[in-house]
């Protein structure tokens, strides 16, 4: 600044920035505390990013995934609804008025019926779903492997056990499927569970599968009721693919979640057009169609194994989430084994089905097998949770 008898000067002194505080009666701090509080500003900005960046990477570790659940109805949209067709059906009503009813033709002669499915090990739940379908199914095709979707190498469960699949063994056609090249660990597991679908796609052909045959094509734990399977099989007119409404349970019947289980499905065989399939393949629902009962094992290893070995591997984020006093208690809370939101597409959903599955302790409407063996599969029903080691 010029001042009189003296010289231009940029530089604003403390002595200078008195003069003009007294001047205009301003209480000015001097130029020696604001480069104090600047200093000290940055010491707390640094601090501050030194909290709040190690805090959020912590926090997506560990809660990233719920809050990307959570939040999934601002960055996903639902599919496309389904066209629902009302499923009719008592006992002792006649085929003629059940296929009537629905706005179809009786045959005069039933569909041949394939039920198709990939084996892991789910011992006790192919032993209901087979003696649920054994009376309206004409051939049972079932491939196993060697190794997991992930890459793990696994007992061939089903060939050390098909003794007690006997009543099944006239129907049944087996294949063990070895990958031609060996599966690494961290491999894609949808990769290699698409290829041994396409390995199951073979085999249909091989047992024999006829144009117009009803194919039904399930994971193992999606049960279709044998009376869906008997109407869709003497009944004509019915839709060329049909997904199939299942309830859905949780560890046990004891826990019901909801009907939004879907993927299974029935075809009506078309050679050349037809290919085995897990996801959508048609607009059409058949409503309350069966079961699908997830993690419904009876031992906890097998919990164990299916956590590391099934496509969603990328849940088990912790090796905690595999200790057998946790599932133990998860089961029989009904609560999450991944410790994870509902995955649904609105928030009202989302908040709804938070929380553990409420206990449920009827045991009306489920596999008929299963009620006339109730002691042999206590741990499946109402009260039964505690799973053994």
């Amino acid at each position: 600044m010029m001042v009189d008898g003296g010289t231009y000067s940029c530089k604003k002194t403390d002595k200078t920035l008195h003069g003009i505080c007294k001047d205009t009666g301003l209480d000015c701090l001097d130029m020696s505390n604001i480069r104090a509080i600047s200093r000290s500003l940055h010491i707390k900005a640094l601090l501050l990013w030194l909290i709040i960046v190690p805090t959020c990477v912590l926090g997506i570790f560990f809660y990233g995934q719920k809050v990307s659940s959570f939040f999934r109805p601002l960055w996903d949209t639902p599919p496309k609804s389904f066209n629902v067709i009302t499923h009719y059906y008592a006992e002792n009503v006649s085929m003629e008025h059940l296929c009537d009813i629905h706005g179809w033709k009786i045959r005069d002669t039933p569909r041949r019926v394939f039920d198709a499915i990939l084996f892991s090990n789910e011992v006790d739940m192919l032993t209901i779903r087979w003696q649920e379908l054994n009376p309206v199914v004409t051939k049972f095709v079932i491939l196993e492997s060697n190794t997991t979707f992930t890459g793990l190498p696994k007992p061939l469960n089903f060939a050390i056990n098909r003794k007690q699949y006997k009543f099944a063994e006239p129907k049944l056609k087996y294949r063990i499927y070895a990958p031609s090249l060996p599966t690494s660990l961290g491999q894609n597991p949808f990769y290699e569970e698409a290829i041994q679908r396409v390995e199951l796609d073979k085999l249909i052909r091989e047992a024999g599968i006829l144009e117009d045959d009803l194919l039904i094509m399930s994971d193992l734990d999606e049960i279709p009721s044998a009376h869906t399977i008997n109407i869709l099989r003497w009944c004509d007119n019915i839709p060329p693919v049909l997904h199939l409404q299942l309830r859905e349970y949780m560890y046990s019947f004891e826990f019901p979640m909801s009907y939004d289980s879907w993927r299974a499905q029935v075809h009506l065989y078309k050679p050349g057009k037809t290919r085995y399939g897990h996801f959508r393949q048609a607009d059409v629902l058949f409503s309350e169609a069966g079961w699908h009962c997830s993690f419904c094992f009876r031992h906890i290893r097998d919990f164990v194994f299916k956590m590391k070995a099934y496509s969603h591997v990328d849940r088990v984020r912790f090796s905690y989430f595999l200790d057998h006093a946790r599932l133990q208690d998860i089961i029989c809370r009904g609560a999450d084994l991944f410790d994870m939101l509902p995955e649904e597409y609105t928030f009202q959903k989302i908040i709804a089905k938070m929380g553990p599955i409420p206990h449920f302790l009827s045991a009306v409407h489920l596999p008929s097998y299963l009620i006339d063996n109730a002691d042999k599969f206590r741990y499946l029903l109402p009260g039964g949770c505690v799973r053994e080691n």
